[in-house]
């Protein structure tokens, strides 16, 4: 059975290959001159790769959701990191602030008053990410001296 799917996945992403070879040559085949004919061999690769990105992205979706509801203590373990990964959100939304952003010349830039709510959002992401640095920091040094222990 495994080899059979093996083989169909191998012929799949032969088919795929092949397709994308196709229209990638069809690009180069087209007149430079024609910029409706370029548009259109051009927007039809790009019409395949979005198809093919959505598929892939699909396809982990689902079978990483069929993963965790076949296995309860895996479902508890990410729901339990999706919590903290929730809390330290909010911990970063509050530590952020929507002041004014203000260019080099001390005027304020467009769309970035005082009260912008994309202000404070840039804020969270920048202390999110400050956070998760300094924790995933902490657990590299503690696993680093873990292992300094060890040997």
């Amino acid at each position: 059975m495994k080899s059979n799917l093996s083989k169909i996945l191998s012929i799949v992403i032969a088919v795929i290959a092949i397709i994308g070879a196709l229209l990638f040559i069809r690009i180069f085949m087209t007149d430079v001159d024609d910029t409706e004919a370029l548009n259109s061999s051009v927007g039809s690769i790009v019409t395949f790769s979005t198809i093919l990105f959505y598929f892939a992205v699909g396809s982990t979706l689902i079978l990483s959701l069929i993963g965790l509801f076949t296995n309860p203590d895996n479902l508890k373990k990410t729901l339990l990191g999706v919590a903290v990964l929730g809390v330290v959100l909010v911990f970063a939304y509050f530590l952020a602030d929507s002041n004014a952003v203000i260019d080099s010349a001390g005027k304020i830039l467009e769309g970035g008053e005082e009260g912008a709510s994309s202000n404070q959002w840039v804020g969270t992401g920048i202390y999110y990410s400050i956070v998760l640095l300094l924790v995933a920091g902490a657990f590299f040094v503690l696993d680093l001296v873990k292992g300094l222990i060890k040997s």
